[in-house]
């Protein structure tokens, strides 16, 4: 890519973002675009954000499972910032209308206590560094028409992050093992998954550990106070008016998400 074609692309992203319109994939145009391409126009795109106001309150993971890595045809997971004015508080009230395209999951999120420098980070490290734990939901949303994503598509729009909720910070035990820690996800009352936290790139430290290598990488230090999100425990969840979600996750607590009962104003795709 040229530093034109950067940066009309991470443009377009902004835009779509801010209109809550949806945008062509990149990759219908250029099939070819990458991983690394995908981060490159992805830290194009996060420096707009930045500019304008936001502050990056962490890091989340995704494609941390198996099933996503096997989808997309990759071995490894993927990354993006969290912007601090996409949090909510547990029993949190989104209207639709914030969103493009959204989708609800619950996974388990950790704040560090100290700064994380890769590479070379070590599961001890990590372990080390973590200052609390909560139990968390991520609103998935995508600046790219109907959710039809490629890697380097979902990498540049900053990992298909919309929002999130994090529930009461728990101090983490020494001897919790995070793999272990099961979580059932209901809507509505009814039953929608179950999950734990071994399908988060086998263990949610491992995933803290392998953020602090990757973006060490170019230069980048975790900072205490930062959030890592490390990964969705089952399936996405759309969002439809009306909906209540609630996650119980064990050692956790549980965290509520309410949706307003409005009905979203219908939105058409940004001419490419």
């Amino acid at each position: 890519m040229t530093d034109k074609e950067v940066e009309r692309r991470a443009r377009a992203l902004y835009e779509a973002r801010e209109k809550r319109l949806p945008i062509a994939p990149f990759t219908d145009v250029d099939p070819s675009l990458t991983m690394d391409d995908g981060y490159i126009i992805q830290r194009a795109f996060t420096e707009l954000l930045v500019a304008d106001g936001e502050i990056i309150f962490g890091y989340k993971a995704g494609l941390t499972s198996a099933a996503m890595q096997d989808m997309f045809g990759v071995g490894t997971p993927d990354y993006g910032p969290v912007m601090a004015s996409t949090i909510r508080g547990d029993g949190a009230t989104v209207s639709l209308d914030a969103f493009i395209a959204p989708k609800v999951e619950a996974e388990i999120v950790f704040k560090l206590a100290a700064p994380l420098a890769g590479p070379g980070v070590t599961l001890r490290q990590a372990r080390a560094a973590i200052g609390a734990a909560m139990a968390g939901l991520e609103i998935v949303d995508s600046r790219i028409e109907n959710w039809r994503i490629r890697l380097a598509d979902t990498i540049a729009d900053l990992g298909s992050t919309g929002a999130a909720v994090f529930g009461q910070a728990v101090t983490p035990s020494p001897n919790l093992d995070y793999r272990l820690v099961g979580m059932v996800f209901s809507r509505n009352g009814e039953l929608v998954a179950t999950g734990a936290g071994a399908a988060a790139l086998g263990d949610p430290v491992a995933v803290v550990a392998w953020l602090a290598n990757v973006l060490g990488e170019h230069g980048i230090t975790l900072e205490a106070g930062q959030v890592i999100m490390t990964g969705a425990l089952h399936a996405a969840v759309p969002l439809n008016p009306g909906d209540t979600f609630t996650a119980e996750f064990d050692r956790l607590g549980s965290i509520t998400l309410h949706v307003d009962g409005s009905e979203p104003t219908e939105k058409e795709a940004i001419p490419g």
